[in-house]
């Protein structure tokens, strides 16, 4: 079909959207010329960013409306800010076949995108991640008149679009049975950047770290904490290495990060009594959002001897290296509805990383208990998991360790493009 044409629509930060990302990313490589809009901030990944076929369309950003008004009139300032950028932008790029929606946010976004795909002739795609009412009921009660509103939006958009994507088979289902929405279910999975990496690929990125974050660096200008490199060229990884924890958060309600420091205060205290059976502990933790300085004020209170908390910032292409450098990953994503699955779990798993994920409703629809991963309730579930993972690191308990990683191969073949041309492009094909 001649001049194909899409708009990927992200009321939020483009490069903290990768979803979206690989949603354009897709259609660039089935021809699509692609039109992205959304916010600017964290860069992209740059097979996106410099894609002769993508074009980024950045909103301006509304003004900080409640530092002088009561917090209702300044959200709805910001909503009437939103809608006047967001319509100006859909009507000005060229006319799509359709129009691919992130959900949430749902307010202004559903709505607005509804209407100008109306008058322009052109299809609706929700890609539903979660449900806005659910997230704005964390912030402001599911009884405000707000997420009683953005409840009734999502429910009567989601009936008018043309075409539903959902993440997991539960939300699935749940949009059937309770608003009458069909939506296909789209599994995230890793995009190519997410695989292992090298031992030498992994000192280089140690040694750049260790630039700007000392807990990496060694005495030693061309070794790290971690790794060595010897006269001959060779590298290995240290024997007295602190085990390597990452996490990657958004700092937001529904990630109780209290549970991960005070699993480390046990891990701290079992480390005191016995040095020789646990090594220390490095944990990095990437993201950035709203509680951030909140937790991190925290952090700093802590005085830990045997533990050590990161919070670098990654560029894009090392944020994938990193994880892939790591020994453990940790979740501690809950969803707001009980029917997402955390991202960062998939990452972890195409990097071929063993994660401990704190459980709830349909988590099983990623992870399966001691396979893949290891699922807890509670700090002292994690610390448990923590203390068993790192027994006699780095050479006992080994083969447990491998036996995770194994497990993973399979989902480690499946990759997102694969599983988009499979499942979406068909359908979206069928909306030209």
């Amino acid at each position: 079909m001649a001049n194909k044409r899409a708009c990927v629509i992200v009321l939020g930060d483009v490069g903290r959207s990768p979803r979206m990302q690989y949603h354009a990313l897709s259609l660039a490589k089935e021809e699509y010329d692609v039109d992205v809009v959304g916010y600017s901030g964290s860069s992209p990944y740059s097979d996106v960013l410099f894609s002769s076929r993508i074009s980024f369309h950045f909103m301006k950003q509304p003004p900080v409306f409640s530092y002088i008004l009561p917090k209702f009139i300044s959200y709805f300032l910001k909503v009437i800010w939103q809608t006047c950028f967001l319509a100006w932008i859909l009507l000005w790029i060229p006319k799509p076949n359709f129009y691919l929606v992130q959900n949430p946010p749902s307010i202004p976004t559903l709505p607005i995108c509804w209407l100008i795909a109306r008058l322009r002739r052109s299809q609706l795609t929700i890609d539903w991640h979660n449900y806005g009412y659910t997230i704005m009921g964390l912030a402001i009660g599911p009884n405000h008149i707000l997420t009683r509103i953005s409840y009734h939006i999502e429910a009567l958009f989601g009936k008018f679009a043309n075409l539903n994507f959902c993440v997991t088979k539960a939300m699935s289902h749940d949009l059937q049975q309770n608003w009458g929405v069909r939506a296909i279910t789209l599994y995230d999975r890793p995009a190519e950047i997410f695989q292992p990496v090298s031992l030498p690929e992994k000192h280089e990125l140690f040694l750049k770290l260790g630039k700007d974050y000392h807990e990496f660096s060694s005495s030693r200008p061309d070794d790290t904490l971690l790794t060595e490199r010897f006269a001959d060229g060779q590298v290995r990884l240290r024997e007295d290495r602190p085990g390597l924890l990452i996490s990657s958060t958004s700092w937001t309600e529904d990630e109780d990060f209290s549970i991960l420091l005070d699993a480390l205060d046990e891990y701290e205290l079992n480390r005191s009594v016995n040095s020789s059976d646990y090594p220390p502990l490095m944990c990095v933790i990437t993201g950035k959002g709203p509680l951030k300085i909140y937790y991190s004020n925290i952090i700093q209170a802590k005085q830990w001897q045997h533990v050590e908390i990161c919070t670098p910032w990654l560029e894009p292409e090392d944020y994938p290296k990193l994880i892939a450098s790591a020994d453990l990953g940790v979740s501690l994503h809950t969803s707001s509805s009980g029917f997402d699955l955390p991202m960062k779990v998939v990452d972890m798993f195409g990097c071929g990383l063993p994660v401990c994920a704190v459980g709830y409703n349909c988590l099983d629809e990623l992870i399966t208990d001691r396979e893949n991963g290891m699922i807890f309730k509670t700090a002292g579930d994690l610390a448990d998991q923590l203390l068993n993972w790192f027994h006699g690191f780095p050479r006992d308990n080994e083969e447990n360790r491998q036996f995770y990683r194994r497990n993973l191969k399979v989902f480690q073949n499946l990759r997102w493009h694969e599983e988009w041309r499979k499942i979406a492009l068909p359908h979206l094909s069928s909306t030209n």
